[in-house]
């Protein structure tokens, strides 16, 4: 069970461990509240020894199984490595239609594209770091980042948000009102009727289309 208190007005609170990053509202004083993560899980080994695993741990090594079993037989998403025991660090292969700019500075289409998903220390209370490893013409990444504030929360799976990103690579989603890159978002707001760049669903699977 997790323990904690409302920082507004200091009332107890003990939810289950699966309740671990969720939101919520305070039952006395309305404040915002959320569960925090445990700092350790305790498991049972073999010789019924007790062994503290960090929660932190615990979380990679659910996201290692569901990110390997979301993604192998989706023809858009492909896992061609990744780094740790468990894996701290993937590396995502996406054959969706985007955006890039050529030589003349216009943005033209790819089919290709690469991005590193990378744990932080704090993760999973703080997102992952994500950036990508290939050109990309959008209002929400730029070469050092991927935007991802909208789309990430504590308890979601990590399956889920590279199925995003595949998303916002193919103008499925975006976001330009607080864009990276500010030519991208002019050129959206311009050529809305043109978008998405891909209509598929990323996270289909089958053979491709």
């Amino acid at each position: 069970m997790i323990q904690f208190s409302c920082d507004h007005c200091g009332t107890p609170f003990s939810v289950p461990d699966s309740y671990a990053g969720r939101n919520g509202k305070c039952k006395t004083c309305g404040g915002a509240i959320m569960a925090p993560m445990p700092t350790s899980v305790e498991v049972s080994s073999g010789q019924s020894d007790l062994l503290s695993v960090p929660m932190r741990t615990r979380r990679l090594i659910a996201d290692q199984q569901a990110v390997m079993d979301a993604f192998v037989n989706t023809p858009l998403i492909r896992v061609v490595a990744h780094t740790g025991d468990p894996a701290e660090v993937y590396r995502v292969q996406y054959q969706v239609r985007g955006l890039r700019l050529n030589r003349d500075n216009e943005p033209v289409q790819c089919a290709l594209h690469e991005v590193e998903i990378k744990m932080v220390k704090d993760y999973p209370r703080l997102p992952p770091q994500c950036r990508m490893l290939t050109p990309i013409f959008h209002p929400n990444i730029d070469e050092s980042a991927i935007c991802i504030g909208d789309h990430w929360t504590a308890g979601e799976d990590l399956s889920l948000l590279i199925i995003r990103i595949g998303e916002m690579i193919a103008y499925q989603a975006y976001n330009i009102k607080s864009p990276l890159n500010a030519q991208a978002a002019m050129w959206s707001d311009l050529n809305i009727k043109r978008l998405p760049i891909d209509s598929r669903n990323v996270a289909v699977v089958g053979e491709l289309v």
